[in-house]
């Protein structure tokens, strides 16, 4: 199954980078490279078996930092459409996922 990453979604990883490497130089770098893979590797893995959280959107947590990646799939592929820190405010959370939703 391919795997799409929305733009939005690649704001949301580099946002992250940002956010760890101002907390110790190279674990952006760590942050960027593990949900890269978990992305790559395990999603395809997994897609079609994590329960619906919001609308068409299900997700996949990360297994060693606090952020879930939100996607939906059909035939052909699985679309990342955001990638988001757990630690957030969850209405911020629950708004940028209605905007997901809205939007396509």
């Amino acid at each position: 199954m391919r795997v799409e990453i929305h733009p939005g979604a690649l704001d949301d990883i580099w946002n992250g980078y940002l956010f760890y490497e101002e907390i110790q130089e190279g674990l952006g770098v760590d942050f960027y490279s593990t949900l890269m893979s978990e992305i790559q590797k395990r999603l395809p893995k997994v897609y079609a078996i994590k329960p619906l959280v919001h609308g068409r959107l299900r997700w996949m947590l990360s297994e060693r930092f606090p952020w879930a990646v939100y996607y939906s799939f059909d035939q052909r592929s699985i679309v990342v459409h955001a990638i988001l820190d757990c630690r957030r405010d969850p209405g911020k959370l629950r708004d940028r996922l209605e905007a997901i939703e809205s939007a396509d």
